[in-house]
């Protein structure tokens, strides 16, 4: 896996359960809003944290931690996520998978493998403005899939969307709300304009 950090502890990104986070470097989307701008694109080797130095800290977490957030950047663009995953379980962690929904295939594994305990992905935009919001064309259909996909697998999950304001309308996420399917929760998170991606975000809003 490439790593491009981690956070020890964390008491409210795994619901029901004390966590560290481990964020992969790189993702597929350029949502003008993320505030992990840091874990979009790639770095060199020597700046990333490896897979091992995480799981010798997890080593000295084992009984204190009850999981683990993978998020990102986009965990799922990773080929090593299935291993990373099973690692973590072996290990004894649930895992909790933070998602922009893009690559729903590799959701399907994941969730076919139980290799997930938790799974949250990010509903960036209503449909048709998803290259807007998203910064990818052609999202749309993978988006459609992977929301249908987790509400029913069965894995406990929550969809959530970031309402940047003036980017997302009152009217949009209205829209959003119509794809979250009956008995799937979902959050809606301020906008932290100090470190969005995009500056003139940060100097405007």
């Amino acid at each position: 896996m490439r790593l491009g950090g981690f956070e020890p502890f964390t008491a409210s990104d795994f619901p029901g359960r004390p966590a560290a986070i481990v964020f992969s470097q790189g993702c597929n989307f350029r949502c003008p809003f993320c505030h992990n701008g840091t874990l979009l694109g790639q770095r060199p080797a020597a700046e990333l944290l490896s897979s091992r130095d995480f799981f010798a800290f997890l080593e000295t977490r084992q009984g204190l931690l009850g999981g683990v957030v993978v998020s990102g950047g986009e965990p799922t663009l990773q080929e090593a996520l299935p291993g990373f995953c099973r690692h973590l379980k072996e290990m004894g962690f649930a895992v909790k998978l933070d998602t922009n929904g893009s690559r729903p295939q590799v959701i399907h594994d994941l969730i076919e493998g139980q290799l997930v305990d938790f799974i949250a992905m990010d509903i960036k935009a209503p449909l048709a403005r998803y290259e807007l919001l998203a910064g990818k064309a052609g999202a749309a259909e993978n988006i459609s899939s992977a929301i249908a996909l987790i509400a029913g697998s069965g894995v406990p999950h929550h969809f959530r969307t970031t309402h940047v304001r003036p980017l997302l309308t009152d009217e949009d996420l209205r829209a959003v709300l119509e794809l979250v399917p009956p008995g799937s929760a979902h959050r809606v998170q301020p906008f932290i304009s100090a470190s969005a991606f995009d500056s003139t975000l940060r100097q405007a809003l």
